[in-house]
């Protein structure tokens, strides 16, 4: 079994965000049964460095995130995913689940929306590419809305390949900026195939890309009960898990999931527990 890092930090419990009531409110005891596992771990996620978030954002970024209320975990958030990728990168860990109280991927340069305050996976990509020799990496987003924030950071980065489902089709011309517009599938009668078939056929970009890291943005804000309902399931979350551990395995690559929306504590406490036990498991 792989060595599993489970990054989490107590206020993310008591401070979630995009919440009705508290997504996280279950957490951490949801894990119990799993941290008695020989090859998992949970680490408390430190706060990022001022310095390190400036090397990706405008400094006014500072100021706007510490006046916003949804942003009081912030620091945290992107502190967990920051050392988690770099446990993944020193090889003492292959795969992780990052937690987070405030979300990244609507966080660009200078401006962030939706309650993602820092961009965490571009922050913690940025300090992996300075400690060691990754360079190149593959984001897989399956929130309900696009990563724009992300998509903004790594536009012109040609080491970064960023596939994204969500409301429109596009492909840049070097074939390393991807949406797919699965918006249109939504409450179809199969939903569940019909959008995880989308995924499954974009995973052969991933390969051909030949990245360092794999990284999963899972929301379950998707799900036919949450905010950004497309008519999911859970199952629909085990299977495109299912084939981030497939894609992973068969290029060698580690992979880290970093939590995405999602706004209801029974689906966190549905959905997170067993996708770690997969990570664990798989």
């Amino acid at each position: 079994m792989k060595p599993i890092g489970i990054y989490y930090h107590p206020s993310f419990s008591r401070k979630s965000y995009m919440t009705i009531g508290n997504r996280l409110r279950d957490f951490p005891e949801a894990l119990e049964h799993l941290l008695a596992k020989p090859n998992v771990r949970m680490f408390e996620s430190p706060k990022a460095p001022v310095e390190l978030i400036l090397k990706v954002h405008h400094p006014d970024m500072i100021r706007m995130v510490a006046r916003d209320q949804l942003c009081s975990t912030a620091y945290e958030s992107a502190g967990g995913v920051v050392a988690a990728m770099e446990a993944l990168a020193r090889g003492e860990i292959d795969r992780a689940f990052c937690f987070i109280g405030a979300g990244g991927h609507h966080s660009g340069y200078r401006q962030f929306w939706g309650a993602c305050c820092f961009n965490d996976v571009v922050i913690a990509l940025t300090h992996v590419r300075e400690i060691s020799p990754w360079r190149r990496f593959a984001i897989v987003d399956t929130d309900a809305h696009h990563g724009d924030g992300t998509r903004q950071l790594v536009q012109d980065d040609p080491d970064v390949l960023h596939l994204c489902f969500c409301g429109a089709d596009y492909t840049s011309p070097d074939e390393t900026k991807v949406d797919v517009d699965v918006y249109r599938l939504g409450w179809q009668s199969g939903v569940n195939r019909l959008y995880v078939d989308q995924v499954r056929r974009q995973l052969p970009r991933i390969p051909w890309f030949k990245p360092d890291l794999l990284v999963w943005y899972y929301g379950f804000d998707t799900h036919a009960d949450d905010y950004g309902a497309l008519g999911l399931t859970e199952e629909a979350f085990f299977e495109i898990c299912d084939l981030m551990l497939f894609i992973s395995d068969e290029t060698g690559v580690p992979l880290q999931v970093v939590l995405g929306g999602g706004s209801l504590s029974h689906l966190a406490a549905r959905t997170i527990p067993e996708i770690i036990r997969r990570l664990a498991e798989g």
